[in-house]
């Protein structure tokens, strides 16, 4: 039904790439705190580096509670779910860190992703890289069959709408701070 293993295996990891979307959850220290559980999409912005390390592409979005909770405290477990005919469930425990647009090293570690990262018009707003701690499965027999239609391009064609200076006002807006009012995404000036 379930294993706890060493390290993320090469089936682990080729199983992940293949799934359209993963869960990530956060939490600050504090006890009164908000939890957060985010979905993240998109193929091809989550890459295994190696058995004991991922990173993925965030994107940006209506808040930036991982970001935040990452700053704070690192704890962060990422779970990915079949909705196809083989009932798995996989997760991830770890300590996270985040690199954020502008930051030294950012430009090459987006690179991993091709064009799953750089060829977005502007929504990449960081990278959180995980080192993980615990691997374990487990059946995910009562979980629906759903049969994937697509990919959506709404976020791409919401930011193709934006310039740069638009992207930096709605991330000022909406990701300088967590819903508890941690520093989450630093706010950068254009560089167009």
């Amino acid at each position: 039904m379930s294993k706890v293993y060493d390290a993320i295996t090469e089936r682990i990891a080729r199983w992940v790439h293949e799934q359209p979307m993963f869960f990530v959850a956060t939490a600050p220290l504090s006890g009164d705190g908000m939890v957060n559980v985010s979905v993240k999409g998109t193929r091809g912005t989550f890459r295994v580096l190696d058995d004991h390390t991922f990173s993925y592409v965030d994107l940006t979005g209506s808040g930036a509670e991982t970001a935040a909770h990452l700053r704070e405290n690192g704890r962060i477990c990422i779970m990915f779910v079949s909705f196809d005919a083989r009932p798995d469930i996989v997760r991830f425990h770890g300590t996270g860190s985040v690199l954020f647009t502008g930051d030294p090293g950012f430009d090459e570690r987006l690179a991993l992703f091709g064009d799953a990262g750089t060829g977005r018009r502007d929504p990449a707003r960081a990278i959180v890289t995980v080192d993980v701690a615990r691997v374990s499965d487990s059946c995910g027999y009562a979980v629906p069959l759903m049969e994937l239609v697509g990919e959506r391009d709404l976020l791409d064609s919401w930011a193709e709408r934006r310039t740069p200076e638009a992207m930096v006002d709605y991330r000022t807006l909406k990701n300088a701070t967590s819903l508890d009012g941690l520093p989450a995404i630093p706010v950068a000036t254009p560089t167009d």
